[in-house]
């Protein structure tokens, strides 16, 4: 049997999608996958056993300029590379009108959530088969309900597994570091700066190195500013996605912000802690073993704002530097209490 994949972005919806292939090459001898994805996170698929070929789209690049999308080439090429071979089923695994519309151009029947179900309830038009899947759930549960129902199998029990094979990324052995995903999208995830430093600062008392990924020029400006004067920490170099996963999947432990690479650190089984605070982890926090979500408990958290609309009080500006310390929600995940988890997980895995 071979299925055709549809689930472009983003790097954790990517990652999330990983169990339930797992589970489908278990419960259904022979199966196959093939996987349309985004450009920039065609890398991560490939990484799985029983995915063959990973197709590329450019969404995001192609809305910009869609004449030269279609003077180049890059559409009708797309269009031939999901027709060349048969497919006995499409699975929508995005649920937008977007990734549904993609479904058009592939001669099989399609699956994907109803309109109840569905992140965009239109694109359950583009289905011959409406899934139903409660809401509610943690996303990697979602996506591995979906699958179990379009193909047919029981869902086994338990904690997903992402089946990657870690010999195709040729992963060097252990070593005594950990490393800060400090990078995030919307401003109000980001953990103040001042922490991260004062956490490096920890670190290196313990004689822990710290390995600080980044990528784009913002974010290597803020590692180099962490890692200034503070001789165990290091700042890498400009990594691909396969370079960021072989650090990571050598390092002790990971702390990470609401980013798409502490999935990837999940997905890699590295112990990581993720702090939140504008964000819910209930729904998409990182899934897997020794994944530890610390939650802001502050007044107005999880707000799920893009712009931290806070008003401080009196008490706030006298015990906090706005300055340092913004957003305010982080402040009930400051260092010390990170450094106190993060050694805690430390020591859980050193009598593993």
């Amino acid at each position: 049997m071979r299925v055709l994949i549809i689930k472009t972005s983003s790097l954790g919806d990517v990652i999330h999608t990983l169990p339930a292939i797992t589970d489908a090459a278990q419960a259904i001898p022979g199966i196959r996958f093939d996987w349309v994805v985004e450009e920039g996170f065609a890398e991560i698929p490939s990484w799985h056993p029983a995915v063959d070929q990973v197709i590329p789209v450019a969404i995001r690049r192609w809305r910009k300029n869609i004449w030269q999308t279609i003077k180049s080439g890059e559409w009708k090429a797309f269009k031939q590379r999901v027709r060349e071979r048969k497919y006995d089923l499409v699975i929508d695994a995005q649920g937008l009108v977007k990734s549904a519309w993609l479904t058009r151009y592939v001669k099989a029947p399609v699956a994907g959530l109803d309109r109840y179900s569905a992140r965009e309830g239109w694109a359950s038009r583009f289905y011959d088969r409406r899934l139903s899947v409660a809401v509610g759930q943690h996303a990697v549960e979602r996506v591995r309900q979906l699958f179990a129902l379009a193909l047919a199998y029981d869902l086994p029990e338990g904690l997903g597994d992402y089946g990657l094979d870690l010999n195709r990324l040729q992963l060097p052995p252990a070593a005594p570091y950990v490393v800060f995903l400090h990078g995030t999208t919307w401003a109000t995830k980001h953990w103040p700066e001042a922490y991260w430093r004062e956490l490096a600062e920890r670190m290196g008392r313990r004689n822990l190195q710290v390995m600080l990924p980044w990528g784009n020029p913002a974010e290597k400006a803020r590692a180099e500013r962490i890692a200034q004067g503070l001789g165990n920490c290091q700042v890498l170099p400009k990594l691909n996605l396969a370079g960021v996963a072989r650090v990571l999947a050598a390092a002790k432990a990971c702390v990470a912000v609401d980013t798409g690479l502490g999935h990837l650190a999940a997905a890699l089984d590295v112990p990581t802690i993720s702090l939140f605070g504008p964000t819910n982890p209930g729904l998409t926090g990182a899934y897997g073993r020794a994944q530890i979500h610390q939650a802001s408990n502050f007044p107005c958290a999880p707000c799920l704002q893009k712009k931290c609309t806070y008003k401080p009080s009196a008490e706030d500006l006298r015990r906090f530097d706005l300055k340092r310390e913004w957003p305010l929600c982080f402040t009930r995940l400051n260092p010390e209490h990170v450094a106190g988890r993060l050694s805690a997980l430390l020591l859980a895995e050193d009598v593993r």
